[in-house]
This record gives C-alpha cells, structure tokens and sequence, in this order.
C-alpha cells in the first residue's frame, strides 16, 4: 500500500481476522486517540455471506427482477456464482476501527439500470449495492438514492404539430398562467405595488398575537413580511385582478383586515427548528427518515421547504463555518505502511517449517480446493481444521477480497457455517433433548407414524484399507466421539495412495476362527436363556395410589431394576438368568393391570409405578447411594433395614376370679 493515502469517503478493505474475509468499510471520518494511534470511523457494509439465509433468498428475488427490467446478458453459472461475491449491502450502522488494519482501497457503487453485471467480474477489486441492510431490524430495503436512469424515467415527448393543425389537448389541464409579462402597469408601479404588501406584512404581524410574540421587534417583523411568500402573494394577487392596482389594494387589505402571508419558516417553532439541524446532522437529506423518527407531525413537503428557507439563513452559514473549521482540525491524510507480516495460516512459507498454527498434517498429495490445482508457490489453510484443506495463492486472495470461493463446493458452506456448529456441540444432553422431536409427544407420533426404510452403508476396500493406513490422520476414537464433525474422505484417500506403496510387504497375519455350525449356535442361545416362572394370578392391584395395594412379599426399588432382597437368609435378588427364590417377583411379571395405548401416543415403551412400599424403601437409602445406584443402574443395591421395635412387657390381668365381689352401700 502506498503511502501518504487521502482516505476520506473512501471504500477499502478492514482485516480483523487473519482466516476470515476482508471487512469493507467507507471511512467517514479519522480520529487520532490520545494515545497517539489513529482510528477510522466507518461506515458498515456486508456480503451475503454475512446475512440469513430468507435475506438471501429475498436478495436473489430482487436480482432476478433487476435482470429482466435491465435485459442483462446471460450468464454461466459460475460468473453467476462470482457476482454473488460482488454484491453488497449497504448499511446505516458506524463504527471505529485502527486504521492500522487497512489493507487496501477498492470501488463501490450504486447499481442502476445501464450496468452490466459482467463489467464487475472483468474489474478488480469492484463491487457493487442496490440493498440497504439493517442488522437491527434484520431486513433489506432499496436505496432510497436510487438513481433513476432508464427508458421508463424518461418523458414522452409528443410529435411535431403540423401547420395550421390544432392541438387537442386541454390547456387549462397542462399548465396555468400565473404571471404575464406584457401587462399594462410599469415596473416602478409593480415596485410600489410590492412595497405595499410588505407594509400589509408588517402590520398584520402587528395585530397577529402568535407572530407578535415569535417577532417582538419592528425589524423582525419587517424582514418576516419581505420574504418571498409575501412577494409572491402580491404578484398572485396583480394576475387575478387584471393588473388593476385599485382592486389589487382592496384584495390586500379586505374588510376583517389585513392579509397575512407566513411561509415554513415563520410556522415552525424554534424547538423544531434544533430537532431538524439534529435530524440533517444524524441522516443527511434524506428527508423520509428525518421525518420519520423526528419530526412525524410535519408533512414531507414542509420538511423540505424548511429545509430550502433554512440554507438561505444565518443559522447555515455559522453552521458551515462550523463544520469547515472542524475538518481542517481533522486527519485528512494517514500513512499505512506495506502489511509484511506472515499470515498464520500458511501451510509453509519461505525460511521456516512446515506446520505454521495449527497447519500440521497437511500432505503434498493435496489440491486446491477452489482451482484444483496442485502446483502453488504459497498454500493456506482453508475451512474447519479437520478438513485438511487448503488454497493456493491466488484463490487464496480472491477468498479474502470476495468471501467465496472461485466455484462453488460444499465445502464452502461448511467454512461459513463453522462457527455455528460450535455452540452447539458444548450443548449439554438436556438442551441436545430438547432439540429433538423425540420430546414431544406430537413429534414423536408424526416420525412413529412415517415408514422406516432400512439402509446400508457398505465400506469400499480402500476406506477400510485408509483406516489403517492413515490413522494418524483420521484419528477414529475422535472422530467417534464427534459423530457430527465432518470428515474429508478425498484428503485421506489420498495420503494413502501416497502411504500404501511405502507400507511392508509383509502380509498381515490373521487368525481364522472357526464358526460354529447353527445348531450349536441354537443349543447354546437355549442353555444360556433365562428361566421364566409362572406367577399366579391374584388381584390386580389398582393404580390409583389411594385404593387399598395388595402387600407384596419384596418391592423394586427404583422399578426399572431389582435389588437385593433384605430377609433372614441374605439371598439377593436374582438377575441374569439365575434361579429364583421362591416368593421373588421378577420384573417383567407386572402387577400392575395397565390400558392399552398406541405406539403413537404413548410417552414410553414401559411405564414404571412405584408403590407405597417401594417408596417406604428408597427413605433408607442416602444420598449418595441413590446417586450410585442412578450413575451405575447394573448394580444391585442392598437395604439394611433398622432392626424391628421391640414390645413393651405388659402386666399379666386375670380375666375372671372365684372370689366373690362384694358392693358396700
């Protein structure tokens, strides 16, 4: 970058980030900081890579209107998906920037009708915008400075009349005769005509209470009735009645009083008058928005009436004075030095070793993800670190100018959305639960109801011969932990095909199990089954917990699994196929008499009741031993019950006597 650059309302290029695309900002202004440094206050502007998917898909509605209103040559589709990277939108939103992180200038303009979309991609360094973006509102509007260039702005022009051929059309309707300048009165009589309305002016302010306090002086009042509404009045006032100055004067002064002409200055009050210059100082002339957020009240012509009346005042010279002196104080020229530093994120540049930042395991067997090249004097690592993939110089420099690729790939998509995918693989189970249709009852009646298709996924020879070869790279006990990264086959096919003429010739020694036949295989599945009792059928037992609950000789404790049984002998629960004892109850021999559901509604394959005594059971469990028995259910769980109270010894009352009972009076 050369030096000494004038920077003012310039578009360049912002880098914040040594793998992420170039910003692109207009400077508005710069500042230098106490600290001495020197910042940049710019304006935003974004690609479409940085805005949602709906305001993309409303960008490429809008440019599809704009090439059949324009008649735009056709394109192929990858100059189609090259001026994608060229467009912009622009953006009211300001920031302040180090200028030291300027690393170029390029060009921005406004697209109108007579522009050929392929004159952008033969230039360098060219965008352009017909958007405007807002990252508050999130929406994308048309420029309201559009400029209007093309055949349907254009006036249609009438033919030639021939002589003595009349016109048809209707004159009162075209055009209206407000002055005529061969009239009879002399121009000192016009002049001594305009005096006198002046003079009406000034006395109708007079009699007038609002203009009286707005004008407390003679003079104020005076220069307020020789403004140009008051002029004009007057010459209206000469065209109506012929240019007869006697009836001229009693229009001007009819019998309720005097006429009184006040334009927009004179209307609005002075409080409007500062949120107006607060308004033009914040917006500019963009008079829609003035209106909008400060001034609603007023209409859109008395907004730039004002406007107009107010650049002729004192208040816009002192104003400008203003403004003029501040820009003198300020930076008008700033000195970049050329940006030498080494970008972290090339694979191997000259004088030092390969593996730069986190570069390493790149293999020279790879390509150029945009160009396909092989061949490149400088190569960058390019997208999610575990791709493996990288670009050459030049594509390189298109990726940080453009914020795309060359052709579209997958892979493209994959890089922008990396930083999205990040949050979501720290999600906790709960928050990964909650994104799940499984969830909702409703979700899961919709996917239940939907026919499963079975399919599969059959490995070539070579993925499974990559998977040992290139293990290194591949790294299969990380990426089974991370199901969700993805993995470039392409780079690690590769590698092996490099790798597998340098591996041993020796062959793998393997060893041959003997399968057995399927008759054993039955036996075995038989011996090993486990043994199912028949229980007897009592009373169902209710699932109302306040209907009375048949007792049961030993409880689940937590109903999903058994536990050891607290009796005189000891003997714990059976599991896993072992005998039963007798007055055990397993837990697939359910009590409980329960409806039956549809697949569709039903929140769990098993519903599991606990019962009053199971309840009874789990208060003399700790802690710490719930929380052991919930992280390892596989476990059984054994109860030391308290031992039972012992009964009070009881006086020994006879019930009968063979005395006799004897009652004293």
């Amino acid at each position: 970058m050369r030096t000494h650059l004038n920077l003012y309302r310039y578009y360049v290029y912002f880098e914040n980030s040594s793998s992420n695309p170039y910003l692109i900002r207009r400077i508005e202004e710069l500042n230098k900081t106490a600290n001495g440094n020197v910042e940049a206050k710019v304006v935003c502007l974004f690609r479409r890579r940085d805005i949602s998917g709906n305001l993309n898909t409303l960008a490429d509605s809008n440019a599809r209107e704009f090439e059949e209103e324009s008649k735009q040559p056709s394109l192929s589709e990858q100059q189609k998906h090259q001026l994608k990277h060229r467009e912009l939108f622009l953006s009211r939103q300001f920031e302040s920037l180090p200028a030291t992180h300027i690393r170029g200038k390029c060009n921005v303009t406004l697209l109108n009708e007579t522009d050929v979309l392929a004159g952008y991609l033969e230039k360098e360094d060219c965008f352009f915008y017909s958007l405007v973006f807002d990252p508050v509102q999130k929406t994308l509007l048309a420029d309201q400075g559009e400029i209007r260039v093309g055949s349907k702005y254009q006036a249609e022009i009438p033919d030639k009349l021939a002589e003595g051929e009349s016109d048809p059309r209707i004159q009162e309707k075209l055009e209206s005769k407000v002055w005529d300048p061969n009239n009879q009165l002399k121009d000192s009589q016009i002049d001594q005509f305009l005096v006198v309305a002046r003079a009406v002016g000034t006395f109708a302010r007079a009699l007038d209470c609002s203009s009286s306090i707005r004008q407390p002086s003679l003079h104020m009042s005076a220069a307020a009735a020789s403004r140009d509404i008051t002029l004009f009045h007057a010459m209206d006032t000469l065209q109506k009645n012929s240019y007869d100055l006697a009836k001229a004067m009693s229009t001007l002064v009819p019998q309720g009083g005097p006429v009184l002409c006040r334009d927009e200055m004179e209307e609005w009050s002075a409080s409007e008058a500062m949120l107006f210059e607060e308004a033009l100082e914040k917006y500019g002339k963009d008079f829609n928005d003035i209106r909008q957020d400060f001034l609603p009240w007023k209409s859109l012509a008395s907004v730039v009436q004002f406007y107009y009346m107010w650049k002729t005042t004192d208040r816009y010279i002192q104003q400008k004075r203003l403004k003029a002196a501040e820009a003198d104080s300020k930076l008008k020229q700033v000195y970049i030095p050329t940006y030498t530093k080494p970008n972290p994120n090339q694979i191997m540049g000259p004088g030092s070793k390969p593996g730069m930042n986190g570069a390493a395991g790149f293999q020279k067997g790879l390509s150029c993800e945009s160009c396909h090249t092989a061949q490149s004097p400088q190569w960058y690592a390019w997208g999610p670190p575990n791709m493996q993939c990288r670009l050459c110089a030049s594509c390189w420099i298109y990726w940080k100018k453009y914020g795309g690729l060359k052709t579209p790939t997958q892979l493209e998509g994959a890089a922008r959305s990396g930083s999205e995918s990040g949050p979501r693989a720290h999600m906790t189970r709960q928050e990964v639960q909650g994104l799940s249709p499984f969830t909702r009852n409703e979700g899961r009646a919709k996917l239940l109801a939907k026919n499963r298709q079975t399919f599969i996924l059959q490995t070539t020879k070579l993925t499974r011969v990559a998977r040992r070869v290139c293990e290194d790279i591949l790294q299969p006990r990380r990426a089974a932990r991370r199901p969700y990264a993805s993995i470039n086959a392409n780079a690690v096919k590769a590698e092996c095909m490099i790798r597998l003429p340098k591996a041993t010739k020796t062959p793998l020694k393997s060893k041959l199990v003997p399968r057995q036949s399927l008759a054993a295989i039955v036996k075995d599945l038989a011996v090993s089954a486990p043994l199912k009792l028949k229980a007897s059928r009592g009373p169902p037992t209710p699932i109302n917990r306040n209907q009375a609950s048949q007792p049961r000789v030993a409880q689940s404790l937590l109903g999903k699994r058994g536990f050891d049984a607290v009796s005189a002998t000891g003997v714990p629960y059976p599991a896993n196929g072992r005998p039963y004892t007798s007055g055990m109850r397993t837990t697939s021999q359910s009590v409980i008499k329960r409806q039956k559901v549809s697949q569709g509604e039903a929140p769990n394959p098993v519903v599991f009741v606990a019962t009053k005594d199971t309840r009874a059971l789990r208060k003399h469990l700790t802690q710490s031993e719930m929380r052991r028995a919930a992280r390892k259910p596989h476990l059984l769980v054994r109860i030391k019950l308290p031992p039972p109270p012992r009964p009070l010894a009881m006086p020994l009352v006879p019930s009968s006597t063979s005395e006799p009972i004897v009652l004293e009076d």
